[in-house]
């Protein structure tokens, strides 16, 4: 049996896989065995679904502080320290409350770490965040940098929170990003890219096609093939507050205008916000997980908005072609930019697991964007 069959297989099973490298991302069992040896710190339970494939979803506590401005906290200070001298205000988040646009806040997360000196972890939003065009970061004690938790950190998590789109509602347990644990410094260049490709196939091109340069190249899809012609989505001003924990609740026409392509392109004004898709269908195999690298703005004034996480086996179909859609959040800077079929808006970036997850993303543990084309986040209702 060949290894990428033998992988299969093992992934199909919910026993238990022996570690198979050193170093990489730690699997979801693991992350669960750091919960019950209390590397990861809750007063409370960590519920089971906050576990997913290769990540943990973060929980927002009960107060959120609104705050003059984004901060780090610097090598010499808490955030808590920073906080007394930057907030304007509190807010329950008990029952929910309205976080307003362009404003920002700091939230206490839920959980807080004691990791070990081999283990480091760094956060994202997650998918429905990140398309509602919420601007959340994680914060730690003595930071210098957002969304890197250093080896051997013991202490708290915040959450900075500044929706840009929507104004929205929060509370107590809502889930706004998640965080990878990474054990060790694995080696990753092109040419381990390539060899990845050449085995799982990681989107719908040929090895000659594939464009890996610092990563695996996604491009912008806009030529629509659906009769109403629609090759993405923009965010209008003025709308409701969105709840963040609804799902399959709002119509999308009350929050989104549909973009059509006028031949070839789109022109993105400044500030807008943008949902598109990517032409190329994504694979990540069920023994890695990948994350969306914003490409380098010398090429343009436009940015992907979110570095998105794909988790393992996102896209990976057993019984039938693999592949699945990115969807890009995309924000033009400055001034007005063209974005034409099939240009480059950013670069995947696979990095191995130490071991198989024993579940991988997919309709089986409730993910929501496994079969997605064109999709904007669960909280709005999807057309039948």
């Amino acid at each position: 049996m060949n290894d990428q069959a033998d992988l299969l297989r093992k992934s199909s099973t919910s026993q238990l896989v022996e570690p198979r490298h050193a170093t990489g991302l730690l699997p979801s069992q693991v992350i669960s065995e750091m919960i019950r040896s209390h590397e990861i710190l809750c007063p409370e339970q960590v519920l089971s679904e906050q576990v997913q494939p290769a990540s943990l979803d973060l929980r927002l506590d009960r107060v959120a502080y609104r705050v003059r401005s984004s901060f780090l906290p610097g090598l010499d200070n808490t955030v808590r320290e920073k906080l007394r001298d930057l907030t304007m205000g509190e807010i329950d988040l008990g029952v929910g409350a309205i976080l307003e646009k362009e404003c920002v806040y700091i939230v206490p997360l839920k959980e807080g770490l004691a990791l070990s000196s081999r283990i480091a972890a760094v956060a994202n939003p997650k998918s429905s965040i990140g398309r509602l065009d919420i601007f959340t970061r994680l914060i730690t004690d003595n930071a210098i940098e957002f969304d890197r938790v250093p080896t051997g950190y013991n202490g708290p998590l915040y959450a900075e929170i500044s929706p840009r789109a929507f104004t929205v509602v929060v509370r107590e347990g809502s889930r706004l990003n998640q965080l990878r644990f990474r054990r060790g410094t694995p080696n990753n260049s092109d040419a381990s890219l390539r060899r990845l490709h050449q085995q799982w196939r990681l989107v719908d091109r040929s090895e000659d096609e594939a464009n890996i340069e610092k990563g695996l190249a996604v491009s912008a899809d806009l030529r629509s093939s659906s009769s109403e012609g629609v090759v993405g989505y923009k965010a209008r001003k003025h709308t409701d507050a969105i709840d963040v924990d609804r799902v399959n609740y709002y119509q999308p026409q009350h929050f989104w205008e549909p973009i059509s392509s006028v031949g070839n392109g789109v022109i993105l004004n400044p500030g807008d916000f943008h949902i598109l898709a990517s032409k190329e269908l994504v694979t990540v195999p069920p023994d890695h997980a990948a994350e969306m690298i914003p490409y380098d703005p010398l090429v343009g004034e436009f940015r992907v908005h979110y570095a998105g996480f794909f988790d393992p086996g996102f896209g990976h179909r057993h019984d039938r072609e693999n592949g699945t859609r990115a969807v890009l959040e995309v924000r033009s800077h400055e001034v007005p930019f063209i974005i034409e079929d099939g240009q480059i808006v950013g670069r995947l970036w696979y990095e191995r697991l130490t071991g198989l997850p024993e579940r991988v993303y997919g309709a089986e543990i409730g993910s929501s964007y496994q079969e997605q084309g064109l999709q904007l986040s669960k909280q709005f209702k999807r057309s039948e």
